[in-house]
């Protein structure tokens, strides 16, 4: 162990709270800072006003204060570069390169990998011409997948029940630009079915070691309705069979090594949005970073210290160490602004934090939060809260609900059914 370290974790959201939470309970941690963090995790560390795309400021800060470790939590700045430049400092970063970073920036450039590289995935065309997509979604037929190439926040897939919802979707990502010039190319691809998991592995550039697998919420409505979203809550285990998790295994082994075929070499976190189909687990998509709200129910299951496993994965020392998980279940449930994940409101005074923290067992990670002028504690995003509870399956979604039950803010949606069953049927919906 390494005592009296300066530790900076990057981002502002649910994740980056989980994470934060779990980095301050590390007896290596003296000084913990976040930027920009949020409302809640002003509990743990110390909030820096630098936005988490402001390169220059965070190598500056980072530097001027003798940051040991420096964590990254969102995609964006992982996918310009941060982790270069802090590399290039002689700064040590949790978190890929920008090269490495493309397998989230780029649906287009991975779903040509993983077909290249004969890792199980949906079949997917992908198009720069709004009319030739058309085109191959009448030929295709519905149901039909639609993605926006690039970083979308969660919001660039669309799983098209009829032709209509699919040429709807082409002419609102690449005509419409609703999600910018991430809507400039879009992959079609088959809709698979089947359950949808999340599966996580530490890469240290050689070595990989799989975190415990999670279940992601997408759709914004009971009974996985309406649009999807950065995600209405997760929960952990998943409770794969050993087959299946051999066959995982096998989809990170063939992509790291056609990572490293290419030059690439990949430090960090690894996320594998997967399709549980009849034929076996098949890629939806990956990302470079730790999911959200799956670390959510990740971090308190961890039975291990998190500085320990990021600074092995840093320092290509992953071989020798053992991650340990707790054998209770946890649950997320989100609790959302009204409109989300569409327009929606800030600003929403939020009551009965303490009461929910209160409970045992509970966590209440804020993804969407600030304090206003007079201190209150208001909401200032589309996903607000991360409701967390551990405990047996059934008793962790009981507390959960409990706690949510405590909290008020006007036009708080959440859904009612997160871990009564499995997710994520004929989804293709990750992002």
């Amino acid at each position: 162990m390494v005592y009296g370290m300066k530790v900076l974790a990057i981002g502002s959201g649910g994740r980056e709270h989980a994470l934060v939470w779990k980095l301050a309970q590390s007896p290596q941690v003296t000084a913990l800072f976040c930027a920009p963090g949020n409302a809640g995790i002003q509990r743990h560390a110390r909030c820096v006003p630098i936005a988490a795309t402001d390169t220059d400021k965070l190598v500056e800060f980072a530097s001027y204060n003798r940051i040991d470790l420096t964590v990254v939590g969102p995609e964006a700045p992982l996918c310009v570069g941060l982790a270069d430049a802090f590399i290039a400092n002689g700064l040590k970063t949790f978190g890929p390169t920008k090269r490495a970073a493309q397998i989230e920036a780029s649906k287009a450039f991975t779903k040509r990998f993983l077909l290249k590289n004969g890792v199980p995935t949906a079949a997917a065309e992908v198009f720069e011409n709004a009319q030739t997509a058309r085109a191959f979604v009448r030929k295709m037929g519905a149901p039909i997948v639609v993605k926006a190439d690039g970083l979308a926040a969660g919001k660039g897939v669309v799983v098209a029940q009829t032709l209509a919802e699919a040429e709807r979707a082409i002419g609102d990502l690449m005509q419409r630009r609703i999600h910018g010039e991430a809507g400039a190319r879009v992959i079609i691809e088959e809709c698979l079915r089947g359950e949808e998991v999340s599966a996580m592995a530490l890469v240290d550039g050689k070595t990989f070691k799989l975190l415990d697998a999670a279940q992601d919420y997408k759709r914004v409505g009971d009974g996985d309705t309406g649009p999807n979203t950065g995600g209405m809550g997760a929960c952990s285990p998943a409770g794969m069979d050993a087959v299946t998790m051999l066959r995982i295994e096998e989809i990170f082994r063939r992509t790291l090594a056609g990572l490293a075929a290419e030059h690439i070499e990949y430090r960090g976190v690894l996320y594998a949005g997967l399709m549980l189909t009849a034929g076996g687990p098949k890629v939806l998509e990956f990302n470079c970073r730790f999911g959200d709200p799956e670390t959510q129910v990740l971090a308190p299951r961890m039975d291990f210290d998190l500085v320990d496993a990021l600074l092995a994965t840093c320092e290509g020392r992953l071989d020798a160490f053992q991650l340990n998980w707790k054998r209770q279940a946890a649950v997320c449930v989100v609790m959302a602004s009204h409109g989300y994940p569409g327009p929606h409101e800030r600003g929403k005074r939020i009551e009965g934090l303490q009461a929910a923290d209160a409970l045992d067992n509970v966590t209440v990670f804020h993804a969407g939060t600030k304090r206003d002028a007079s201190g209150a504690i208001v909401t200032d995003g589309g996903r607000v809260l991360g409701v967390t509870a551990l405990g047996d399956d059934i008793a962790a979604e009981r507390r959960a609900y409990e706690a949510v039950a405590q909290i008020r803010f006007d036009g708080a949606h959440y859904r009612r059914d997160i871990a009564a069953r499995k997710s994520g049927t004929a989804a293709n919906g990750t992002e």
